[in-house]
This record gives C-alpha cells, structure tokens and sequence, in this order.
C-alpha cells in the first residue's frame, strides 16, 4: 500500500491524518520569515508553525521540529538540515528549498533538482512522507519577475521529483492568491501573514487533512498616486534592496549566527491558526 492509500485508508476510519511527528527543512520561508509573532520561537510563525498546530489538533503525542535558517542556500539546508532531520525520525517532513539559489545568476534548475533527489529520496526510503514547495508565479512581483521562466523549470523538475518518490507538491504556483501584493511582506521577498495562513492552507489540502480554517479576506488597498508609490519604492530600495546586495558583494547572508527555531521535535504549544476573528492573533492587517 502506497503512503496515500495509507493516508486515505486512515482518514475513513475517523482519523484527521496518519502523523506523528513533523520536521520542515528550509529557508526563510519555512522559518517563518514576514511574519512576525514575539511568541513564537525565533520572533517569527509562519505557514509551517501555523501547519503544525493544525496537525496536532486532537493527535496527542504529536512534535513538531522546524530547522530552517533564513538565507540558506539548498546544498546547505541538505549539509546542515538532512541528517538532524532524518535523526528526528519524522514520518512527516515538508522541504522549501532552492529559491535562494534561482535568486542568483547563474543558478541551474536542473541541477538544483538533482541534489533535491538525492535527499527526497534518503527521506522516503525511511518512510516519511515528504511534502515539497514549489515555487510561485511570480511573474506581477516587481522584484522576482526576473527569475520566473527559472522558476518554472524547477517546479516542473520538483513533479519529477515527487512522482519518483511518491512525495506530495504544495504547489503554490497554481496558489494565485499569491499574485496579491497584500500577500507579501513590506520587504516584498517573503509573505506577510496573511500569505502565510493561506499557504497553511493549501498545505492542508495538499496533505487531505480535513480542518477548518478559513480564507482570510485582506483589507482594501489604501489609494496613492504615482508620487506616493515612487516614494514606497525608494523606502523599500533603502531599506531592504541595499543592503541585500550589500550582502551579496560581501558574501554574508542574513542567517549568519541565526540558528534554528526549535531543533528538536517537541509537542506544539500556543493557539491555532487563526480562524479570521478580528481579536485573533495575527489578524490585525485583515478584515
């Protein structure tokens, strides 16, 4: 029996979904990164904390372990994330990685999937499930437009991939909520929390965990004139663009010294998801 027979075959005997025990791999995506929450492990949330309290809803005993490091390439989220996670012995691990890498000139999607093979091969011949993020389109982002035809190639090498090993694809392309600009943090390279709760439900779906959390509807944009969105894109090329290359041109990255948010699996505390209440956290920006 296939691991989604095994899936199915559970959730028609009552059961939410078959898991115990979940480890996310990757980088800033994964760690939360936009979505800010001074409660949270780290400062941050994210889809895969918000994942994690959903999947624990009613599982007694189910941990949760995020490894993910902010500015991390994919040969060093497998280096220093793929033997920590395989050692936590999960039956479920989601991996977000590569869009680091599609970042910069040069960068070979094909090759990016091969070495993604390798690991998401390591993890299902242990019997996890493996759950992979594809990329957005992000053909209407203003920053990332550039690198969309790479993208696209890697989504289609990321199908090979799961189809070889029987992995489930979040597949956040076909996700086009995400082509809101309200989806996306001030920096406009990661989402904001409202990008984040709708990943964690497509997530949900991808997975066929029934739940019941619900599309979060964004407040209106405020009207500006072209003055007012030539002086945002100044700001923003001051503050997050600048130093980004700063960064590059010295070969620093933003997760020098950041190590990971909860290295061991450990039951998940806090609230859940938020359900769209105007009190929930979280939910400020929504209305």
């Amino acid at each position: 029996m296939t691991q989604t027979s095994q899936h199915d075959a559970q959730l028609a005997d009552g059961h939410r979904h078959p898991w115990h025990r979940y480890v996310a791999m990757g980088d800033s995506f994964t760690e939360g990164i936009g979505d800010p929450d001074d409660a949270a492990p780290g400062g941050h949330r994210g889809w895969a904390d918000r994942l994690a309290e959903e999947l624990s809803r009613g599982n007694d005993g189910f941990a949760y372990a995020n490894l993910a490091i902010r500015g991390r390439l994919l040969g060093q989220i497998l280096d220093e994330q793929l033997e920590p996670a395989r050692a936590l012995s999960p039956d479920l691990v989601s991996i977000s990685a590569g869009g680091n890498d599609l970042l910069r000139p040069g960068s070979d999607p094909d090759a990016l999937a091969v070495r993604l093979d390798d690991a998401v091969g390591l993890l299902a011949e242990a019997g996890a499930t493996v759950l992979l993020f594809n990329g957005p389109d992000v053909g209407s982002t203003p920053v990332l437009s550039a690198i969309r035809g790479k993208v696209a190639i890697y989504n289609e090498n990321l199908r090979t991939v799961a189809a070889r090993h029987d992995a489930i694809i979040a597949d956040m392309w076909s996700l086009r909520k995400l082509s809101d600009p309200r989806m996306w943090a001030s920096d406009r390279l990661h989402f904001s929390p409202l990008g984040h709760h709708t990943i964690t439900i497509m997530a949900l779906e991808a997975l066929n965990v029934p739940h019941s959390l619900s599309p979060l509807e964004p407040a209106p944009l405020p009207a500006r004139s072209w003055r007012g969105a030539r002086a945002e894109d100044l700001v923003w090329a001051r503050e997050y663009f600048v130093p980004w290359v700063i960064r590059r041109l010295r070969h620093k990255s933003s997760g020098d010294g950041i190590s990971a948010k909860r290295p061991t699996a450990e039951p998940v505390f806090g609230v859940g998801v938020p359900l769209g209440t105007g009190d929930a956290p979280g939910t400020a920006a929504f209305e």
